[in-house]
Order: C-alpha cells, then sequence, then structure tokens
C-alpha cells in the first residue's frame, strides 16, 4: 500500500493557490501520495499543468485527485442539460489528470455533493440515473487511464450509497472495471456495522481508500479501531493508496462545507499541522505492520 494526504487539511479553500507547494512538503514528510482537488483543474493552463507535473516528478510523488461534484455537475442529474455540462466538465478534468499522470478520481460523483435535500430526493430514481450516468463517464475515464471511485457517504451528505454493500451493487449493475467502491473510516463509523466485514464485502471491488477520525481529526487522536482497518485492507490485499482526508481547523469555504464549527488542531501552527501528520502517518504504518 501507498499512503497519501488531502492538501485540505492545510487549507481553508477548495480552491487552493496552487497544490504545487504540497509535493516537496508531503514527500518531507514521508507521504507517497498527494490528493488535489479537481474543481480547478479543467481551467489549468499548459504552463500550471506542467508546473505541478514537474514538482510531484522532481520529489517522487503521485497525484489523485478528489472531487465534490457541485448541482451542475451531477451525471445523475433528471435534468438532461445538467448531465450533458457535466460530461463536457469531466472531459476537460479527465484531460488535465492524464498531464498530471493522475489515474485515481474519488468522490461522489455518481451524484452531488453535499446533497440539498431541500429540493427532495427519489433514491430509485436517482441510482438508476447515476448508474446511466457512470455508464457513460466510466468509459471516458478510461480512455485517459483513470479508475473512478465512488466514494459511499453518510447519510448527511448523500443518499445514493451510504454503505459498502450499497457501493458494491451499484458499480456491479454499472459494470465496468474501472468504475470500484471508495471508502472513508469516517462515514464507514457512522453506517457500516463493522468497519472489517464492510471492507471484505467491498473486497476486490476497492478502489480508493481514506481514512479520518470520527471527529475528522488524524488517525489515532479518535476511536477508530485502526488495526481492525488495517488488518482488512491487507486480508483482501489491497494495493490501493490510504488518503488521509482530516479536516482540523474552522474557516474558509472548507470549514463551512465539512461543518468545523470548532478548532479541533488545538490551535496548531503550519509547523504544527506537519508534525501530526508526520505522527499520524507512522502510526498506520506501524499498525499496518502488525
Amino acid at each position: 500500500m501507498e499512503y497519501g494526504i488531502y492538501y485540505a487539511y492545510w487549507e481553508q479553500e477548495w480552491d487552493a493557490a496552487g497544490f504545487s507547494k504540497y509535493a516537496d512538503k508531503i514527500a518531507k514528510l514521508g507521504f507517497d501520495v498527494l490528493e488535489i482537488n479537481g474543481t480547478p483543474l479543467p481551467k489549468y493552463s499548459q504552463k500550471e499543468i506542467k508546473e505541478l507535473k514537474s514538482c510531484a516528478d522532481a520529489v517522487g510523488i503521485q497525484i489523485t485527485t478528489g472531487y465534490g461534484p457541485v448541482y451542475e455537475h451531477d451525471m445523475g442529474s433528471a435534468d438532461e442539460a445538467i448531465r450533458r455540462a457535466a460530461l463536457e466538465w469531466y472531459k476537460k478534468l479527465f484531460y488535465v489528470m492524464e498531464q498530471l499522470d493522475s489515474h485515481v478520481l474519488g468522490g461522489a460523483i455518481y451524484s452531488h455533493w453535499p446533497i440539498d435535500y431541500s429540493r427532495g430526493v427519489r433514491k430509485e430514481d436517482d441510482w438508476k440515473r447515476s448508474v446511466e450516468g457512470m455508464q457513460i463517464l466510466g468509459p471516458l475515464a478510461k480512455k485517459h487511464g483513470i479508475t473512478l471511485g465512488m466514494e459511499i457517504l453518510n447519510r448527511f451528505e448523500n443518499h445514493i450509497l451510504n454503505t459498502a454493500e450499497e457501493g458494491v451493487r451499484f458499480v456491479k449493475e454499472v459494470g465496468l472495471g474501472n468504475v470500484k467502491v471508495m471508502l472513508d473510516t469516517f462515514h464507514m463509523n457512522i453506517e457500516e456495522d463493522s468497519l472489517r466485514d464492510a471492507i471484505l464485502l467491498a473486497g476486490p471491488y476497492l478502489g480508493h481508500f481514506h481514512v479520518g477520525e470520527c471527529n475528522r481529526k488524524l488517525p489515532g487522536n479518535g476511536r477508530i479501531p485502526w488495526k481492525e482497518v488495517m488488518c482488512a485492507l491487507r486480508e483482501v490485499a489491497y494495493q490501493g493508496c490510504v488518503t488521509m482526508e482530516p479536516f482540523v481547523r474552522m474557516g474558509g469555504r472548507v470549514g463551512e462545507d465539512i461543518k468545523i464549527w470548532r478548532d479541533l488542531s488545538g490551535n496548531a501552527t503550519v509547523a504544527d499541522l506537519d508534525q501530526a501528520a508526520e505522527r499520524a502517518l507512522s502510526y498506520l504504518k506501524n499498525i499496518a505492520g502488525i
């Protein structure tokens, strides 16, 4: 397994002023993979693409991409115009991802995030359209060597996929080898009866994996049973990336969207955040070796 971390741990806005600075940072902390946000990528210039790729290559860092689709990028929308526009946006995203040698796109890309429940939802209908949307998007992603991770979210953020069982059933219906299940321990802690059983159920369909505590802190700062989680990943011979996705600071669009209403960092400086991430990485690696 390889270990990654999401850039937004250090940021308060999704559209960070460039991801390049994080490649060197996380390499020094011992990570293998930098996960970035897909939102700004379709507008990247060739200069920006080359700069980010060069910075990652210089320190041996791989790039994965995460995206919480806005309402206008919902491939499962009941509005055909939205689906068409979303498809065109994803085509641009895939092109940039290929240039960055980024081969995993994870998130609620079967829907939009977070769901606006005030609009009303019909799970069966939304599920059907989302499967159809991924059957269109999957082959396009494959042309660029990209695996799509269907992130399983808790009930408060989406209604279509809440458990590993639903995720496996969904990707089986899609029926494409590059459309996989993506699990996240934060969401699993809310929805799953057993973290181990959920991982074992996902098994060969598991394409990406996020780790974070039940309170969104770094691993080792909460009550997630990490030995159980890491042993289960080893049991299913998971070969993908284990990516930390902690959110510990208030403020900005990140804090608002993730609902961080109190400082979870202990008033940490950037240096403190760096050291905490390094400790969490060592913690997980030690457990994985058990």
